[in-house]
């Protein structure tokens, strides 16, 4: 198959329009082609007038590690042009950066989740477009969790830069797709295309949306495979809280918690005794890690691993975004006094608790703290938000 990228470089016609136009490139580390080039290097190389490139969060080399952990503009030093950072000193792209150039490239690779900041970049950038003349192409990618569509839709109100607009946690389209909506639901008035993959087999075992003819790179540094990117969608909740997730170790957010003072086996038999329909499509193993850093920095934690992946995969029973918190609901239940939300800001978000940051409301965090709330209750809100955004993306869909 080919991603977007392949297809412009294979394609003259394709490239045609770029001719005597300056071109930015949005990218990172996992922006390469089939034989691994990094996109800046290969559409320099095919003859395109590159004058600027932009990094998202962890930066264009993909180095910084944690979240607001901020990347400073930067000469790129073969090619002599300006590297913008689009986590640094600004998230939307200044009036000096659209300036650089008429035609932007998007090719970043996604995890298919609505926390993952990416997503908001490509509004930012269509939002900063509009009513420009400039031109935004995004080259598409995978959306590695597939079409699954998972969670509760973001408030109005509680818009951030890990919440950029009324969808649910697990959004089920490709970047390319995203942008369609984006464009839509937001009345932009901007030149926008989609360069689309070629060959896209999304409901195919074994990878259900990846590739297997393609090696994963991580689009951030804590994105280490695909067992990540299907599982993210859950795990990402623990970055509102004071259970680890892992950062520190060689697994990150391949877990449903760590903690050195929660018992990860008697969380898993509770688990089963409140919803053991939630816990289908994966399996779940008791395991014990020592995170170098982060929380619970050089401390033991008790935890349990996910595993979606191999013959315990199940791509359509699988449900990440109820798996967590039913890791949750199970920790309060067994320890009701435990200080499971964290309260120290997340993303530039001062005046909210992370976790409803992260959800775009509090109904997770209610449910989960509300002693009488159970699953059917937490199951038909998602459920209601589910059908609504399925219905409302249904021809947006490219492949």
């Amino acid at each position: 198959m080919k991603f977007g990228i392949d297809r412009l470089l294979a394609d003259a016609a394709l490239r045609a329009p770029l001719e005597g136009r300056r071109v930015a490139l949005v990218a990172h580390p996992a922006s390469v082609t089939q034989s691994l080039q990094h996109s800046l290097d290969a559409l320099i190389a095919a003859g395109v007038n590159v004058t600027s490139a932009f990094g998202p969060q962890h930066g264009l080399k993909g180095d910084k590690q944690d979240n607001m952990v901020e990347t400073a503009d930067a000469l790129d030093p073969i090619y002599g042009i300006p590297v913008f950072s689009l986590y640094g000193e600004v998230r939307r792209p200044s009036a000096r950066m659209m300036d650089s150039a008429d035609v932007f490239l998007f090719d970043l690779q996604d995890l298919g989740c609505r926390i993952y900041t990416f997503v908001t970049t490509l509004l930012y950038l269509l939002e900063a477009a509009s009513g420009t003349g400039k031109a935004v192409w995004v080259l598409d990618r995978p959306n590695p969790a597939g079409r699954p569509i998972e969670g509760t839709t973001l408030l109005p109100g509680f818009e951030s830069f890990v919440g950029a607009g009324p969808m649910p946690m697990r959004h089920g389209l490709t970047l390319g797709e995203m942008g369609h909506w984006f464009v839509r639901h937001f009345n932009l008035d901007v030149d926008y295309r989609v360069i689309g993959m070629d060959g896209w087999r999304l409901n195919e075992a074994p990878g259900f949306g990846w590739p297997q003819d393609r090696l994963w790179i991580n689009p951030s540094p804590n994105a280490a495979n695909l067992n990540m990117a299907r599982a993210y969608a859950g795990t990402v909740m623990l970055e509102g809280t004071t259970l680890s997730e892992g950062r520190g170790t060689t697994r990150p957010l391949e877990v449903l918690f760590g903690a050195p003072d929660v018992s990860a086996s008697a969380v898993l038999a509770e688990m089963q005794a409140i919803s053991p329909a939630w816990l289908s499509g994966c399996a779940l193993r008791e395991c014990w890690f020592e995170p170098t850093f982060h929380k619970h920095q050089k401390t033991l934690c008790n935890a349990l691993m996910i595993h979606a992946e191999g013959g315990f995969y199940d791509h359509q029973g699988f449900r990440p975004w109820r798996l967590q918190a039913l890791a949750f609901k199970a920790i309060r239940r067994l320890y009701p006094d435990y200080p499971i939300w964290r309260d120290f800001p997340y993303e530039y978000e001062f005046d909210r608790l992370a976790i409803d940051v992260i959800n775009g409301g509090p109904a997770l965090r209610e449910w989960v703290d509300d002693a009488a709330a159970a699953p059917d209750d937490l199951d038909r809100l998602a459920t209601r938000d589910e059908a609504a955004w399925r219905d409302e993306v249904r021809d947006l869909l490219l492949y």
